[in-house]
């Protein structure tokens, strides 16, 4: 089943998306829905972020070559780090280049993991049961402001560095999809999930021996190797198997008045 969060008529909702037809859906997708009678079709929608998390979890270096090309050795637990909501932006909607702080802009395209239902020490065993589904993720990162040694909030979590979309995918599972990132027409990534150090079982159970989980947080998985810088004008998507492409444009930061 496909997911989608879309704006029409000023109004907007959750729905299923099916051969191009978007379905409302009446209730939450994370507990109990119908479908409504009413549908549209995809081109008379506006496609949001496919959900609205009260927090994304990041891991780094979830991937050795990424590792390799950042310089970093592979740690022996996942590094984990945070963006705020404010970061999330949807398909077609522009990343902000925020040029008065930031020399260089990367993307590092990720598989994102959609949470289910509220998780607390959940069994590795029993993680996927947690699990509404996978979208794609865009890691949006001020490589300038990213120490090597340190904390990487600031360089992680200006908002619109958070591209998420298009569709959430429930049946789908996430250890064999291959995933690129496609910057002005041209391959920059390309993997697999069957390549990442910790899998998305595995890191569910993890964070939700440290936090709860809530209804609609992402976690995503980690980049591979090819990150690459962006500037204003440059256009990037990110595919996965069975997810579809999420394309977003990059915008130069509008000058502030007081």
């Amino acid at each position: 089943m496909k997911f989608v969060r879309f704006e029409v008529e000023n109004k907007w909702s959750y729905g299923i998306l099916k051969n191009d037809i978007v379905h409302p859906v009446q209730g939450s997708i994370y507990h109990d829905f119908t479908e409504s009678e009413a549908a549209y079709r995809l081109d008379e929608v506006k496609l949001l972020a496919p959900c609205e998390p009260s927090k994304i979890l990041c891991v780094g270096l979830n991937y050795s070559d990424h590792a390799a090309e950042v310089g970093l050795t592979i740690p022996k637990w996942p590094v984990i780090f945070m963006k705020p909501p404010t970061t999330v932006i949807g398909p077609e909607e522009n990343i902000i280049y925020p040029s008065s702080f930031v020399k260089r802009l990367d993307f590092e395209a990720e598989l994102a993991v959609v949470i289910k239902k509220k998780a607390r020490y959940v069994a590795e065993d029993k993680a996927l049961e947690f699990v509404l589904g996978y979208t794609c993720g865009n890691d949006i990162t001020a490589r300038n402001l990213q120490p090597k040694e340190g904390q990487w909030t600031v360089s992680k979590s200006f908002d619109t560095f958070m591209p998420l979309g298009p569709v959430i995918v429930s049946d789908l599972g996430w250890d064999n999809l291959d995933i690129q990132c496609i910057h002005n027409g041209m391959v920059k990534q390309s993997s697999n999930t069957r390549n990442l150090i910790w899998g998305v079982p595995f890191l569910v159970s993890y964070l939700s021996q440290v936090m709860t989980l809530l209804p609609g947080d992402v976690i995503i998985t980690g980049t591979p190797s090819g990150i690459s810088s962006m500037e204003p004008g440059d256009r990037v998507s990110v595919s996965i198997t069975g997810i579809g492409e999420l394309r977003n444009t990059v915008a130069k930061q509008k000058e502030r008045t007081q």
